[in-house]
């Protein structure tokens, strides 16, 4: 058996942000073109009229004050309200191949390693741009790797499970060293025309190099201890997929074609369940609350991380041992707890353990708990 490490991260991050202040303005013409097109309806009662949103209703709900996206123009357009992607070749890299290349090779220069290294990719996201071939093998062959690739899908907790299923293959000597990338265009996939939802999201990739402790090229994260749940919900969903078109009013722009969640379920039953899954971990492993210097938690929402935090160190985490991103980045599903690992965990000494947790749509959980070496 050998012990798995993670030696390098990387995280590609796209040139466009939108503000809550552009977001809102965009939100609000959108409601005033909706409003006078329905006017008549409205009127009569038969449709609700659509109510504005504001800045300070998305910082209180979330803690989001920006997001970084693909392609801003056309989510701030009112009469567009999502992205615009060009539509590529079949000879052309994807887009989600194309943004985990940038966060991969980041990862792999963090790491001291070469390409011809690696055995295996997993492609670890909450959506795929396509059904097959799998973006893995295609994330595989545009950074020339051999060996072999597969993509997996547990929505928000697909980063941790992909780290468990490499740390695995690790253990069981089946690969020495895997990429495990986390390219989210949550942009696509998020519905900007819906009021209590249309901050949430932002564009991202990620990717963590997992391999061998003793191949440890410096300093690494030696994974102790892997842990992955899942409970059947239906509060977080998104009904889109390959077999649309073969149901009635399968093409309809219908609103459960996009993100869709029933936040105030999410929040009663995700909280204790989560906060119980990390207990559990710590417990079985013989680590105390004063034994974690940090928490890389799911940057989905400011107040569940905080209650999470409290949860699990038993008082209120000081800033540093709970690292928030989301304001700048807005929740990136897979991806948000491993930017907060990325951007802070170079200051941890050795010695000191750390754990990175996700949590979202499944319902699922993973947590990784990890220890700082050389």
């Amino acid at each position: 058996m050998h012990t798995p490490a993670i030696t390098g991260s990387g995280v590609f991050t796209p040139s466009e942000t939108i503000t809550n202040a552009e977001l809102v303005k965009a939100f609000n013409n959108y409601v005033d073109l909706y409003n006078a097109e329905n006017a008549d309806e409205i009127a009569s009662g038969t449709l609700e009229a659509k109510a504005y949103s504001s800045e300070e209703f998305i910082l209180k709900s979330s803690g989001i004050e920006q997001r970084y996206v693909i392609d801003k123009t056309g989510i701030l357009d009112p009469k567009v309200m999502h992205p615009r992607f060009a539509q590529r070749k079949d000879d052309e890299p994807s887009l989600m191949a194309e943004i985990s290349v940038k966060a991969a090779r980041q990862a792999l220069e963090n790491a001291q390693r070469n390409v011809d290294e690696i055995d295996l990719v997993i492609c670890a996201a909450s959506n795929m741009e396509r059904a097959y071939p799998a973006i893995a093998v295609e994330m595989q062959d545009l950074l020339g790797i051999n060996g072999f690739a597969f993509d997996m899908n547990v929505a928000c907790s697909s980063a941790t499970f992909g780290i468990q299923a490499a740390s695995d293959m690790i253990r069981s000597g089946s690969v020495r060293k895997a990429l495990v990338i986390n390219p989210e265009i949550c942009s696509a996939h998020l519905e900007w025309r819906d009021r209590d939802c249309h901050f949430i999201f932002g564009d991202v990739a990620t990717a963590v190099l997992l391999e061998r402790e003793e191949d440890a090229a410096s300093s690494y994260f030696q994974v102790k201890s892997t842990r992955c749940a899942t409970v059947f919900s239906n509060n977080i969903r998104n009904n889109n997929g390959f077999l649309r078109r073969t149901r009635p009013a399968g093409m309809a722009d219908r609103r459960d074609m996009q993100f869709m969640q029933n936040g105030r379920k999410v929040f009663k039953e995700v909280l204790p369940m989560v906060s119980a899954h990390i207990a559990a971990h710590m417990a079985d492993e013989g680590v105390g609350a004063d034994d974690l210097k940090r928490l890389w938690l799911h940057q989905a929402n400011k107040t569940m991380n905080d209650f999470i935090g409290r949860k699990v160190l038993g008082r209120t985490p000081e800033p540093a041992e709970q690292p928030n991103i989301l304001q700048d980045y807005a929740n990136t599903s897979s991806a948000g707890s491993i930017i907060a690992f990325s951007k802070y965990s170079n200051d941890l000494a050795p010695g000191d353990k750390g754990l990175i947790c996700s949590f979202g749509a499944g319902y699922s959980v993973g947590s990784v708990l990890v220890e700082r070496k050389g």
